[in-house]
């Protein structure tokens, strides 16, 4: 008896999904809420898990291939047919795909040298305690220095080299009892240690692309990292974690010899993707297909303007030790730019409305999307009710939905409902961008670098020079219902509303 199991619904406004990559192969066993598949929409890219415990009979739907929410995409049964050999099956099928993955990933997880030396690895330090454990009773005996000796050249590949020669050059008979467990404790710590990684990437039985794609980018070999997520599987958070290891290292050895590593020209880091070609992500083609559509539909046109940000810029220093132990988070400029942004929409309703048919749909609340750049492309998770957050709110929400979309944990609903964006180009280095308005919105504001510079301020009546504090301001808007007037109110709005710094009520606690 066989189950089918459909794709299931993956938020209001999402009506379709397109397999990415099947995760089981037919007669695979699978358990209950194992990840099946991986579906990627137009609002997020998630893992389908199976609601059934059974073996793979049928897999309806092909990858690359997009169905309807409801469609059929596997059968499932209970393996009943296959007898014996079925039972016996499953734990070689599951040890087999365990496998295939690994040979799978081998390529992009690591060079095969490096795969290579983990594989050989355990072979020297599997019969490294058999002849250390004969070593012990037989040292007492003089026909025993020639077993002795033979642990000896084994040992050598496991300790450094340099340790080799103290270990076999006094190898008399009272010397050897010594020697072999001087041996033998190193060896038992790498056969311990080496199949750890083994272990969890079995458990897990899969990584995820984008952890794989972070791994390649990162320079770190996914049979080395221990998983803490569900089962053992490898998180991001573990490449992270086990990338910033492997930066600390060479920099804690080099830090006697600083000075010959900043000699030397500037040489920048090549990437992987240099020379070669990868087809486009369901999200990406549906980025490329509304960008298109809203630059071709709509009338497009950017108004940037100056904003000395040195009131905020002090009131930021003096209020963000107490802002982070008062609420855990960090007081960036982005809560500032956004609680200015939110309320001036409440006066200038015009840059939060719609267009509907030959009407002007203006919106009875401000719901801000903030875009957030990920490896997967650019998503744009919704704050609803912007315009009655204060400080403290908005940098929670800001910093939970950014990490929420960078981990892919979003709902597909956080992603709906937008009537307005805030994009804060500057958190690259960029001084002010024109951005893209994407439909059914009407504007689009970006914030660049703030930086510090030299400007002409007024000090008891005289002009003077002083060191200021600047960011750009770019309203991207549909002119078919936004004229150049009513974006230039918008935006001095904003610019006041930051120039005068005062913020004080507005912290949140």
């Amino acid at each position: 008896m066989s189950e089918s199991v459909n794709l299931p619904a993956l938020g209001e406004s999402v009506t379709e999904g397109t397999v990415t990559r099947w995760l089981k192969n037919v007669g695979d066993r699978i358990e209950v809420d194992e990840p099946l598949l991986e579906v990627s929409t137009d609002k997020v890219d998630t893992e389908i898990p199976s609601p059934v415990a059974g073996v793979i009979e049928e897999i309806l739907v092909q990858e690359d291939e997009t169905v309807e929410v409801g469609t059929a995409l596997v059968k499932i049964g209970d393996g009943s047919g296959g007898g014996d050999s079925s039972d016996q099956g499953g734990s070689e099928s599951a040890d087999s795909q365990t496998e295939a993955v690994a040979e799978d990933s081998e390529p992009e997880a690591a060079p095969s040298t490096e795969q290579d030396t983990e594989a050989k690895a355990p072979e020297p330090t599997e019969p490294e305690p058999t002849p250390a454990g004969q070593t012990q009773p037989a040292a007492p005996q003089a026909p025993s220095a020639p077993p002795a000796a033979s642990p000896v050249p084994q040992a050598a590949p496991v300790p450094p080299p340099a340790a080799a020669p103290p270990a076999a050059v006094p190898a008399p008979a009272k010397a050897a009892p010594a020697a072999a467990p001087a041996a033998a404790a190193p060896s038992s710590t790498p056969s311990a240690a080496v199949p750890n990684p083994t272990a969890n990437g079995a458990a897990s039985g899969y990584v995820t692309p984008l952890v794989r794609k972070l791994a390649n980018e990162q320079g770190v070999d996914l049979a080395t990292v221990t998983g803490t997520g569900v089962g053992g599987r490898i998180r991001k958070e573990d490449v992270l974690a086990a990338a910033s290891a492997a930066a600390a290292a060479p920099a804690a050895s080099g830090s006697g010899s600083s000075s010959p590593a900043q000699s030397g020209p500037f040489v920048a880091e090549v990437s992987p993707l240099r020379g070669t070609r990868e087809k486009m992500t369901r999200l990406r083609k549906v980025v490329a297909e509304r960008a298109v559509q809203s630059m071709t539909s709509t009338a497009q046109l950017t108004s940037v303007v100056e904003v000395d940000v040195t009131k905020v810029a002090q009131f930021r220093d003096a209020h963000k030790a107490e802002f982070l132990e008062k609420t855990g988070s960090k007081l960036s400029f982005m809560p500032f730019f956004a609680l200015a942004a939110s309320e001036a929409l409440k006066a200038h309703p015009k840059i939060n409305s719609t267009v509907d048919g030959d009407e002007i749909v203006y919106p009875e609340s401000e719901n801000v999307s903030i875009a957030v750049d990920t490896e997967r492309g650019l998503l744009t998770p919704v704050i609803k009710d912007a315009a009655s957050l204060d400080l403290a709110q908005f940098s929670k929400s800001i910093a939970d939905l950014a990490e929420r979309t960078r981990n892919n944990q979003l709902k597909p609903d956080e992603l709906a409902g937008g009537t307005f964006t805030l994009t804060n180009t500057g958190s690259r280095g960029a001084l002010f961008d024109t951005p893209v308005v994407f439909l059914p919105q009407s504007a689009i504001l970006g914030t660049g670098i703030v930086t510090k510079r030299p400007a002409v301020v007024k000090v008891d009546g005289q002009e003077a020079i002083a060191i200021r504090s600047f960011v750009y301001l770019a309203l991207s808007y549909d002119h078919r219902i936004i004229d150049g007037a009513d974006a230039s109110r918008y935006l001095v709005a904003v610019k006041n509303r930051l120039e005068e710094g005062n913020f004080a009520p507005n912290l949140g606690y």
